[in-house]
């Protein structure tokens, strides 16, 4: 194998890891917006459990973050508006990263 090959397996590898860490990253924040959105919503256990799945279950609607944002401002009419709910996704994506780095 030359130079040339190992250094294209390191930059697949690379970009493997990297799309892997942000698809982990992107659905703990899903999941820490669910519950925060239950509890705006007053739901706990099951029902906590289930919205839970739902806002997950959102993001595969279409590409990027648009379908969750929606999902969530929908559902928190009168108790989060839009930019609340960026401003959690900014802050839950941010503590997944985190919490994905200190694991290794």
């Amino acid at each position: 194998m030359t130079t040339f090959d190992d250094r294209e397996n390191a930059f697949e590898a690379k970009f493997a890891h990297d799309a892997e860490m942000a698809f982990k990253a992107t659905a703990r924040r899903n999941k820490a917006l669910g519950h925060w959105a239950a509890g705006l919503l007053g739901k706990s256990g099951d029902a906590e459990g289930a919205y839970v799945l739902e806002v997950i279950a959102a993001d595969f609607e279409e590409e990027g973050d648009e379908d969750v944002v929606r999902k969530l401002v929908k559902d928190l009419a009168g108790k989060a508006d839009e930019a609340t709910v960026r401003a959690r996704m900014v802050e839950f994506l941010h503590a997944a990263q985190r919490e994905l780095l200190k694991q290794g």
